[in-house]
């Protein structure tokens, strides 16, 4: 069944431009100032802002009540929801909360496990996985209908998207995976930071082989060095993540002051080399509380103005 939503990204995608989204976490506070500056920051520059939901484990203002103070500023958010804390009621009751605010977008999540973060003792849930969240999502929307089997009087009319890592172990079923969450019903995927390129562009061979690139838009995550220190730290311990030496090597070449400068360049040819690749329908710019690069981003990666649709 294909529903449209009133999402601005799908139909921007839909259209055929490439998709721009960015990232914002809430604060660890009530006062959402924070988050609503960062929206404003970054706001003429994409097309969507996921808000990250108590990521790392980390207990945060929640992700829906952020969506809602950028919704109420015109602003189009993208629910971001993890199974870890919350069982099928509470889900199905967010997912409705979220719908009732206009909230038009929706990232299906697993969610770091619980002793990342800052209460390692407390108990997860993970009543469903993230595959069955998108299920759950579709269901209500299309459907109809609670797991349950009740009926829904109005529907979430919501735009589903996943994540995917073409990065993680084994690699060979990296793309069998994502054939999962498209059956599962994601309609668009956000990649965790691609660094290795020639790997991204492997993965999304076998994408296309498949013909999944027919089926949902895949949006690579893009997230700039601020230092050489970050790119060995992350190579050496974020699960998940590719950064090849001959980044490390080049941002090691340019000096101390220069290095953040560095690290945009190198996000900026990261897009420029993407936009050319069959299957990638836009981006996905994650520059955690260094909101104010992603204009600078989007604009010498080629992805600006961005297109008005109605």
């Amino acid at each position: 069944m294909d529903i449209k939503t009133n999402s601005k990204l799908e139909k921007i995608m839909k259209s055929g431009h490439m998709g721009v989204s960015s990232e914002c976490g809430p604060p660890r506070s009530s006062d959402p100032e924070g988050i609503i500056k960062k929206g404003h920051l970054i706001k003429d520059h994409v097309d969507c802002i996921n808000i990250t939901d108590n990521q790392t484990s980390v207990t945060r203002l929640c992700s829906l009540a952020a969506c809602i103070h950028l919704k109420n500023e015109g602003l189009e958010p993208v629910l971001q929801m993890v199974v870890r804390d919350r069982n099928r009621i509470a889900l199905q009751s967010d997912i409705l909360g979220a719908a009732s605010f206009g909230i038009n977008n929706i990232l299906c999540l697993s969610g770091d496990h619980q002793s990342f973060g800052d209460h390692p003792n407390s108990q997860n849930v993970f009543d469903l996985d993230s595959m069955q969240l998108i299920q759950t999502v579709r269901h209500m929307r299309d459907e109809g209908k609670f797991l349950g089997g009740d009926e829904i009087k109005l529907p979430p009319n919501m735009f589903v998207g996943a994540a995917a890592n073409p990065f993680a172990d084994p690699f060979k079923i990296r793309v069998p995976r994502l054939a999962k969450k498209v059956a599962a019903g994601a309609e668009f995927i956000q990649t965790q930071c691609v660094y290795n390129l020639d790997k991204f562009e492997l993965w999304m061979e076998g994408i296309v082989e498949r013909g999944l690139h027919e089926k949902v838009f895949i949006m690579p995550g893009i997230t700039p060095m601020r230092s050489v220190g970050m790119a060995k730290y992350m190579a050496r311990a974020v699960p998940g993540m590719d950064v090849p030496k001959e980044l490390i090597d080049r941002l090691s070449g340019v000096p101390k002051e220069k290095q953040a400068e560095e690290g945009i360049t190198i996000a900026v040819e990261a897009i420029q080399r993407l936009k050319e690749v069959t299957g990638v329908s836009g981006f996905h710019i994650m520059a955690i509380e260094w909101e104010e690069k992603v204009p600078e981003i989007v604009e010498r990666g080629g992805l600006y103005p961005r297109p008005k649709i109605d």
